[in-house]
C-alpha cells in the first residue's frame, strides 16, 4: 500500500479515533484518590482534546465531572465533529483548532495542556508541536512507535519546560493499585509466575466477504504505518504493565511466538494475535497473550504462599477476582476522571509529576515491545539493557 503522510491522514481522516480498548524497581503509584470534604474552587487546568475518537469520548465524559480540569478546546480535522463537540460542550469558537492551524495554539493562553488521542505513529509529531506551543501534554499509550520517537517526545518536552505524561489510567484504579501492593510488599512471599491476558474477537472469520480497506479511519490499527503494530500495541501493553508493576522490576529478557492467522486478509500488516513470555531478575516468568481474534481478559500470581487473580482485569471494568486472602472486588471509578484529577492537580501546583506516568515510563514499554517483536520475527530470546 501506498505511503500516508501525517498531514495526509489527519486531513483524510480528522474523526482520529483514539485509543479504544486498552531501574530495577518501579515508582510507587499513588494510593487510591480520596474524595475531598469541600468541593474545589480553585483554578482549572483547561484541557484541548486532540483526536476526537472513540476514546476521546471516554475522556471528555470523565473531565465534564472532574474537579480540576475543564474541557477548553479541540483538535480535529472533521468540521461537522468541531461543530458538533462546539456545541455539546460550550467550547468557545477561538479553542477550536484544525491539524494545520494547530500550531496558532501557541498563542491561546487559555489552554494548559493538551491530550493527544490520534493514531500511534501521529503521537510524536502532535506531542512535539504541543510542546514547542509551551503546552503541557498527555499521550495515549503506547507513547510512541519506536523508543527514537519516545527519546525525541520526553527531550521537546524537556527543552520548552512543559510535563509530559502518558495515558497509563489503570495506575490509578483501586484494584490495580492493590494487586501492585499485593506483588510489590510479598504480601503471600516471592512471586514466582504470572499470566497476563488481553484480547478482544473484533471480527468474524467466516465472513469473507468484509472489504478491509487499512486506509479507514475506524481501521488504522491494521495499517502498520499508523499503528505501528496489532494487539500488542493495543492491547499487550496492558500485559506488559500489569507484569512490571506487580513485580516491581524490568524484564532482562523475552521470547515471543505470533499466533495463528485466521483472517489473511485483515491481518496482512499487523499480527492477529501474539504470546510472549517475560523474565525478570527475581525469577519470576510472566505468560502473555494478547489477540484481536479471540476475547481473554484475566491476571493471575502466584507466590511462595498464596495467589491472587482477576478477571475481568485490563478492560474498563469493573473488576472481579479474589485472593488466598479473599474476594477482591472495589468500588468502581471513573478512570479517566480520577486520571485527570490526579495529573492536574499535580501540574496546577507546578509540581513534577510521578515517574510511572512519564514519558520515560512510556519508553521502557516501547523497548519492550520492540524487543518482543524482534523475538517472535527472529525466534530466538532477545535480552534488555
Amino acid at each position: 500500500m501506498g505511503k500516508i503522510s501525517r498531514r495526509t491522514f489527519v486531513n483524510k481522516f480528522g474523526m482520529g479515533v483514539g485509543a479504544s480498548v486498552i531501574i530495577s524497581t518501579l515508582p510507587s503509584f499513588l494510593a487510591a484518590p480520596e474524595k475531598n470534604k469541600d468541593p474545589y474552587t480553585g483554578k482549572k487546568l483547561n484541557v484541548a482534546l486532540c483526536g476526537l475518537g472513540i476514546y476521546a469520548l471516554k475522556l471528555a465524559e470523565g473531565i465534564q465531572v472532574s474537579e480540576y480540569c475543564t474541557l477548553a478546546g479541540i483538535v480535529t480535522g472533521t468540521p461537522s465533529k468541531a461543530a458538533k463537540w462546539k456545541a455539546q460542550y460550550n467550547i468557545p469558537e477561538k479553542n477550536i483548532y484544525n491539524y494545520q492551524n494547530f500550531d496558532e495554539i501557541i498563542k491561546n493562553k487559555d489552554i494548559d495542556l493538551v491530550y493527544v488521542v490520534l493514531p500511534n505513529s501521529l503521537h510524536k509529531d502532535f506531542v512535539i508541536r504541543a510542546a514547542k506551543a509551551g503546552k503541557h501534554v498527555i499521550t495515549e499509550k503506547p507513547m510512541a512507535v519506536s523508543a527514537q520517537d519516545c527519546e525525541e517526545m520526553i527531550k521537546a518536552c524537556a527543552d520548552h519546560n512543559v510535563q509530559l505524561a502518558v495515558g497509563y489510567r489503570l495506575h490509578y484504579e483501586p484494584t490495580h493499585l492493590e494487586i501492585k501492593r499485593l506483588g510489590q510488599e510479598k504480601v503471600f512471599g516471592k512471586i514466582r509466575y504470572i499470566e497476563t491476558s488481553l484480547g478482544y474477537k473484533t471480527y468474524d472469520t467466516l465472513d469473507t466477504k468484509t472489504i478491509v480497506d487499512k486506509n479507514s479511519p475506524t481501521q488504522w490499527r491494521l495499517n502498520k504505518q499508523l499503528s505501528g503494530g496489532g494487539p500488542l500495541m493495543d492491547l499487550g501493553i496492558y500485559c506488559i504493565q500489569a507484569s512490571r508493576y506487580i513485580l516491581g522490576e524490568e524484564p532482562v529478557a523475552v521470547t515471543a511466538q505470533f499466533g495463528t492467522v485466521n483472517n489473511k486478509d485483515r491481518f496482512s500488516e499487523t499480527e492477529e494475535s501474539i504470546s510472549w513470555q517475560m523474565e525478570f531478575p527475581s525469577g519470576a516468568m510472566a505468560n502473555c497473550n494478547t489477540s484481536c481474534g479471540y476475547n481473554i481478559d484475566r491476571i493471575y500470581a502466584t507466590a511462595d504462599e498464596g495467589s491472587f487473580e482477576l478477571s475481568p482485569s485490563l478492560s474498563y471494568g469493573p473488576y472481579e477476582g479474589k485472593s488466598s486472602n479473599g474476594p477482591l472486588k472495589f468500588a468502581a471509578i471513573n478512570q479517566q476522571q480520577t486520571q485527570m484529577d490526579e495529573i492536574a492537580k499535580l501540574l496546577l501546583e507546578n509540581k513534577k509529576l510521578p515517574n510511572h506516568i512519564t514519558g520515560e515510563e512510556g519508553l521502557k514499554d516501547i523497548k519492550v515491545i520492540n524487543a518482543i517483536y524482534k523475538a517472535a520475527e527472529t525466534g530466538k530470546k532477545v535480552f534488555l539493557k
